[in-house]
């Protein structure tokens, strides 16, 4: 695995982190159709994290070509 490929899928999980938690808070204060959004794209993004992580652990990363 290289360090850009490995910057890659830390950024993922973190985004996805960042996305669940502004979720969380949007939804605390009442605002829950922008935290139902917010909840989808944190959604996609673990999604596409795990995908990655999955493809670089058999060998076969075709998701995070650039």
């Amino acid at each position: 695995m290289t360090e850009s490929k490995e910057k890659v899928l830390a950024n993922l999980h973190t985004k996805a982190a960042y996305a669940h938690m502004a979720a969380a808070h949007d939804h605390s204060t009442g605002d829950h159709a922008s935290a139902q959004e917010l909840a989808q794209l944190a959604l996609g993004d673990s999604e596409k994290a795990v995908k990655c992580s999955v493809e670089m652990v058999t060998g076969d990363p075709r998701s995070m070509a650039a």
